[in-house]
């Protein structure tokens, strides 16, 4: 075991029930780091092209980072991957919370899981130990009841639990991942890949921490940030939570509203974060939350976690379920045009319940109301359910059904894009990218977010890249920080240039190193964030020994994602998917300052050539040339590529 990881990783058969554990070299960890680049190592080497994402031969790979659990804020995160059932692409998400350290505490980096058990079953790790036990009694039980029912059967009550709801037993195709309750691996379906498994749950209990290299250079670290959070943007992020830009959303004309009709919402104020703090928010004493409300993840002084409480009325809401993020209030908001909070918070605690990525759910409700207000769609369709825009209580039953799977919910819990395909009806209203609904950001307004959101290779995402506000009139700090990266010229707002795309592309390797080390980004980053690239290097030299520079980091992050485009290109899947929908390009959004404002289909394809020529792969197919992997030290992606159809150029 070297400084900051483990040193082992858990490897689980679960159509043989055998466990085994592997311990690579140092020179792997330093490589790879953790994250998406460790798991996509197993993925690529160890499963073949043409699986069924709900077969056994698909490959489920959970890792924390080699700095994950060290004594910082915003290091306590896990990344899961597997092909994606929702997209056929490569499967991404990450979570926060407690879990991802307590992992590391329990003796592994990362679990590798393939097969399927014969019946359902949870994974019970700690000690440096791991054993299978029988989960038939969990199975159909909502997320709460299976985290108490677990920790009563262990006899502990600091077990951490990471399951799937009720969706990810139905395979819904954007069946999440949670832990706590209320922190989710989001995006991808990740949850319908764990439940193919018959796999309901991860339980952790760890005893032993890794060692640090260099404790003192990591506290004066930890001093820097608590001394520069009160001045930073941060703070507000704090207080109010990630609700808390509704409002500059809203003014900026880039608030998704009516299913990416327009990009203002005359009622914005009542899903804001501020509007959250002074009405639904309310804290637990569990030595998590505070009295406010604002829950933490391991290590972290920041508190941005919602948790909200509604006693009254008809929209009761548990605490223990969190409470909404801006991608929420957004997507089961205004997407959908309901302006009632409470309604917005008990939609988030039915998908945190039942395990439901909150955007995929609320943007294929979205959906689902603009084509039905279009008459595309109509009550026989959608089993007698009013989905107008604005009903509110709709939305709410909606979010159920499609967590158990019933009625209209059956068909819309397949995502937004199969399910235009299954009616026949609606193409012309999705807002997907690979199948994955857009989150809340929107690319008419930042332009650089059209460029990741098509060619992000598991669909549209909004945290793989920084946002064009910050290259666009930037404050001192963020222009120091991303000069560091080479990024000295700062763009026209609306400009989508090679410049805006070589941002881009280089804060995606940033981004794409934070899902490596599994860093928050709202803590770490290349603009806005608490600690900058320079403190991130630091932080890695201080906990893990390494002498990394930024060349180093940013290539662990082009590393990553040169990856996941071999693995995208050996499905099958390039440029022709690197697409936005053509909504985007027609008719321009209504209302606000940003009336009329559309997507240039020329300036778009101008700057994916670029973006491809500038990634250093092939402009035709969007895929890596083989130069660029051997650069890269991936030439062995090549190889393991030989019984694909797809070999680089």
């Amino acid at each position: 075991m070297g400084y900051g990881y483990d040193g082992k990783i858990l490897r689980v058969d679960l159509s043989s029930a055998i466990i085994t554990v592997e311990e690579p070299s140092e020179e792997f960890y330093r490589k790879y780091m953790g994250g998406s680049a460790l798991n996509l190592y197993y993925i690529l080497k160890e499963m073949t092209s043409g699986v069924d994402p709900f077969g056994p031969d698909n490959i489920l790979a959970l890792s924390v980072g080699a700095t994950t659990g060290a004594p910082i804020s915003g290091q306590s995160r896990m990344t899961a991957n597997a092909k994606s059932p929702l997209t056929g692409a490569i499967g991404d998400s990450q979570c926060g919370g407690f879990w991802p350290a307590e992992l590391k505490f329990a003796g592994f980096d990362a679990i590798i899981i393939r097969g399927k058990a014969s019946s359902p079953v949870y994974l019970w790790i700690h000690r440096g130990e791991a054993e299978l036990r029988d989960a038939s009694h969990l199975w159909g039980k909502i997320t709460g009841d299976v985290e108490s029912a677990i920790r009563q059967e262990l006899g502990d009550e600091k077990i951490e639990v990471m399951q799937i709801g009720p969706a990810g037993e139905k395979m819904v195709r954007f069946a999440c991942l949670i832990n706590m309750c209320n922190r989710a691996n989001g995006r991808t379906g990740m949850g319908a890949v764990m439940g193919s498994k018959n796999l309901k749950a991860v339980a952790v209990r760890g005893h032993q921490k890794p060692a640090v290299a260099d404790k003192v250079a990591l506290s004066k670290l930890v001093r820097w940030g608590a001394k520069a959070f009160p001045t930073s943007k941060v703070n507000a992020l704090s207080k109010y939570g990630t609700a808390n830009i509704v409002a500059g959303q809203q003014e900026a004309g880039g608030l998704p509203t009516f299913n990416f009709t327009s990009g203002v919402f005359d009622g914005w104020k009542a899903i804001d974060g501020t509007t959250m703090y002074d009405t639904i928010l309310k804290g637990r004493e569990d030595g998590k939350q505070d009295q406010e409300g604002r829950d933490t993840c391991f290590g972290c002084f920041i508190r941005c976690k919602r948790v909200v409480e509604i006693q009254d009325g008809s929209c009761k809401v548990d605490p223990l379920y969190g409470g909404p993020e801006y991608e929420t209030v957004a997507t089961l908001g205004s997407y959908c045009g309901v302006d009632n909070l409470a309604a917005t918070a008990k939609a988030n605690e039915i998908c945190n319940k039942y395990g439901l990525d909150t955007i995929s759910c609320g943007a294929t409700i979205a959906w689902a109301m603009e084509a039905f207000e279009a008459g595309v769609l109509n009550l026989e369709d959608t089993g007698g359910l009013e989905l107008r825009f604005g009903n509110a209580e709709a939305m709410v039953k909606l979010t159920e059904m499609i967590g158990n799977r019933q009625g209209f919910g059956d068909v819309l819990a397949e995502g937004s894009a199969r399910a235009a395909q299954q009616i026949g009806r609606g193409a012309e209203f999705l807002i997907t990218s690979k199948g994955q609904e857009a989150p809340a950001h929107m690319p008419h307004v930042k332009r650089s977010m059209a460029l990741m959101y098509a060619a992000n290779p598991f669909g549209a995402d909004h945290t793989s890249s920084d946002h064009d506000s910050s290259y666009e009139g930037s404050s001192k700090t963020s222009k120091d920080r991303l000069a560091i990266m080479g990024l000295t010229k700062p763009q026209e707002s609306q400009s989508l240039g090679p410049e805006k795309v070589n941002f881009a592309r280089k804060t995606q390797y940033l981004h794409s190193l934070l899902d490596s080390l599994n860093l928050c980004i709202f803590v770490w980053g290349p603009s806005w964030q608490l600690y900058g690239p320079e403190e991130i290097i630091k932080m890695v030299q201080a906990v893990t020994s390494w002498d990394v520079t930024i060349e180093e980091l940013l290539t662990v992050g082009e590393r990553r994602l040169n990856m996941f485009r071999a693995f995208n290109a050996r499905e099958g899947i390039n440029r022709k998917q690197d697409k936005l929908p053509e909504k985007f390009f027609k008719g321009g959004l209504k209302g606000g300052p940003s009336d009329g404002w559309m997507l240039k289909k020329d300036e778009f394809e101008a700057a994916l050539d670029e973006y491809y020529r500038q990634s250093g792969w092939d402009v035709e197919t969007g895929t890596p040339t083989g130069e660029t992997l051997e650069k890269l030290g991936l030439g062995w992606v090549s190889d393991s590529c030989g019984s694909s159809s797809w070999k680089p150029k």
